[in-house]
């Protein structure tokens, strides 16, 4: 692909932040989505500060030459959810969730030094493109449903899922039409635009219902603002979970491993088939400069950093590589501003507000299109395999369907999700079959 800015450009200073901007919306829906989900008082703007720190301590870590941004991780819903349900009040579990980030982190320093050890030729023969680009590929298509179901919900409880569609088709195809068509700044800044012009139809359609008394026709929820703060500190996780540390015990600090230690090797898996795609993207293999032992320490590290402050663990997104796609937007500079916007935005209420007022089904047309780049991103890598030679049909046949199927297993509280079993599926059948010859 040939990018617009590389990972050592640095774009003009009110371009970065535009760009950076661009970024904060892309991985903005799944970052708040995780303690909303998780509830117990957890902050949707500390979440977004930790999200922000992470990403800069995976920066750092990486010495400023991966350009992917770190955002609350689903992965770990179960395992938080573990943590507050065993603790004995709330405080413990804040107390949990951090010793848990950490147990997570940990995992990856130990695999890090592993990787540093013996290097990474291992990880290219356990998982050649043959596996990697259909897991990829998965990783989009396994959230196609989410964009689908986002396309044709408002956030208003009586709104119309017509109208809500109305609203996210009109922000996938400008995006779409600023994308291809767009000049100069329009075409690096599509999602900027497209989500402020659904936006703008949204809020249409909210006045008139409101005019009207017709709820079908509310999309955004503007009482949202009625109560809006202008400036916040944020619940950081780590002023309750230090009131708590004093009530757990060994046999909690014993469950809190067991929920989170399992899922950080799934989460491991997820993290290569990340920088595998976006090393395509890049013309430049991450897992050999600056090396997967450092992405790996980054993300560890930046996940125990970003869940002291926002309680969630964090990993790379795949948002943040499909907008890196979509825009050939490369820079460090911009996914580094971008996450000192995060920490900045935590504090004011006006932006969080408005951030977390655009409409699933505006969301829902964005998604689309990020969605879709990781999965096509991922089918250009088999573009180099052989698909007439049985042995890598089968291969690739195997990840998609189990992918797609949504297959996935759950071990007491420890759930391999579809992608990694689809991932540990496509690494067994290679081995099976790597030593026939291609037909």
């Amino acid at each position: 692909m040939n990018l617009i800015y590389g990972i050592k450009d640095k774009p003009k200073f009110g371009q970065m932040l535009i760009f950076a901007f661009q970024q904060v919306l892309a991985i903005l829906a799944a970052t708040i989505a995780v303690p909303a989900i998780i509830g117990n008082g957890m902050s949707q703007a500390a979440a977004l500060f930790g999200a922000g720190v992470g990403t800069i301590v995976y920066q750092l870590f990486t010495k400023f030459r991966s350009p992917v941004f770190l955002g609350s991780s689903f992965a770990f819903l179960g395992s938080m959810g573990a943590a507050f349900a065993g603790a004995a009040s709330a405080a413990a579990g804040f107390a949990g969730i951090l010793l848990g980030a950490a147990f997570a982190g940990l995992v990856y320093v130990v695999i890090a030094i592993v990787v540093k050890l013996v290097g990474v030729n291992w990880i290219n023969k356990l998982m050649p493109p043959v596996v990697i680009g259909p897991t990829v590929a998965i990783i989009g298509l396994s959230l196609a449903g989410n964009a689908v179901g986002d396309l044709t919900t408002g956030r208003v409880a009586g709104c119309s899922p017509y109208v809500a569609l109305i609203c996210g088709l009109v922000t996938l195809f400008a995006i779409i039409l600023f994308s291809v068509y767009g000049k100069k700044m329009a075409k690096l800044i599509p999602f900027v635009l497209g989500i402020l012009v659904g936006y703008v139809v949204a809020a249409v359609f909210t006045v008139i219902g409101n005019a009207t008394g017709n709820d079908a026709l509310k999309v955004i929820d503007f009482a949202a603002f009625n109560n809006m703060k202008i400036f916040a500190v944020p619940d950081f996780t780590f002023v309750e979970a230090f009131k708590g540390f004093k009530e757990i015990d060994g046999t909690y600090i014993a469950t809190v491993a067991v929920a989170y230690i399992p899922v950080a090797f799934v989460v491991f898996a997820e993290h290569i088939a990340d920088h595998k795609n976006l090393s395509s993207i890049i013309g430049s293999d991450l897992l050999e400069e600056p090396g997967l032992h450092r992405t790996l320490l980054g993300d560890g590290v930046g996940s125990i950093a970003g869940a002291f402050f926002g309680g969630c663990p964090n990993t790379t997104y795949g948002e943040s590589v499909g907008c890196v796609a979509i825009t050939r937007n490369a820079s460090v500079v911009t996914i580094t501003t971008a996450a000192v916007l995060c920490m900045i935005i935590s504090f004011f209420g006006p932006f969080i507000t408005f951030l977390a007022s655009i409409p699933n089904c505006v969301m829902g047309g964005v998604c689309m299109t990020l969605y879709g780049f990781i999965a096509v991103s991922g089918l250009k890598m088999i573009q180099q395999v052989n698909l007439g030679a049985s042995k890598n049909l089968f291969v690739v046949a195997v990840i998609l369907i189990a992918g797609i199927g949504g297959l996935s297993l759950t071990f007491g509280k420890v759930t391999l999700t579809s992608i990694a079993c689809a991932l540990i599926l496509g690494i067994i059948a290679n081995l099976v079959v790597s030593k026939a010859k291609e037909d």
